[in-house]
């Protein structure tokens, strides 16, 4: 009989930070290990340089590191993590001077309802074409759209976060989040049409 050794559970987050906290600077470096993946991850959807991506994510890490004494757990770590990363990259493409945020209207406010046709996932512009033309158009599509929708799209869509992560990260309700993804669903449509009418065929 084959004896099963049981592996010790991962360390939580919220101890993690604790020991952080208390001067223990390996543990975060596990919270790094843990967590850049997915940062880098979320990060390039902002850029496609690599040399950024990296610049980003560290400086990600250095905010969330002198910054951890704020963090008040009524969201997860990972939440909190991800609303440093996303700011981050904001700030950083507008110091570059590529400032993201084309329009900053509230579309429950001010948007126009998105067609009835609007797919529920994005879907590759043509399943033939490789994976970088994929990643290439859907970046450019994505820097084409505002922020306001562009965010909600890549945490859902790209990084699957649940709809209550997602509120809790950008500090809005569910149906707010709701109403965005419906709007930027078609966002994402009106643009691939526009920029290639030749994929766009394959959301109808």
């Amino acid at each position: 009989m084959t004896t099963r050794i049981m592996q010790p559970a991962p360390t939580e987050d919220t101890a993690l930070v604790a020991e952080t906290l208390g001067g223990n600077q390996l543990s975060f470096q596990l919270l790094v290990e843990r967590y850049q993946g997915r940062i880098f991850g979320v990060v390039r959807h902002y850029t496609q340089s690599a040399v950024e991506m990296e610049d980003i994510v560290q400086d990600t890490f250095i905010k969330a590191y002198r910054k951890l004494h704020t963090f008040q757990h009524q969201s997860s770590f990972s939440t909190w993590l991800y609303r440093i990363a996303i700011n981050t990259a904001l700030d950083f493409l507008k110091r570059a001077g590529r400032n993201p945020v084309r329009a900053v209207e509230d579309p429950e406010v001010v948007g126009t309802p998105g067609r009835a046709g609007a797919p529920r996932s994005i879907a590759a512009p043509d399943s033939n074409l490789e994976r970088e033309e994929i990643a290439r158009i859907t970046h450019e599509v994505l820097d084409e759209l505002p922020e306001i929708f562009r965010s909600v799209l890549i945490l859902r869509e790209f990084e699957e976060m649940a709809y209550q992560d997602i509120a809790d990260l950008l500090g809005i309700s569910i149906g707010t989040v709701e109403s965005r993804l419906f709007r930027a669903r078609a966002r994402f449509r009106d643009v691939l049409a526009r920029l290639h009418p030749e994929y766009a065929v394959e959301l109808g």
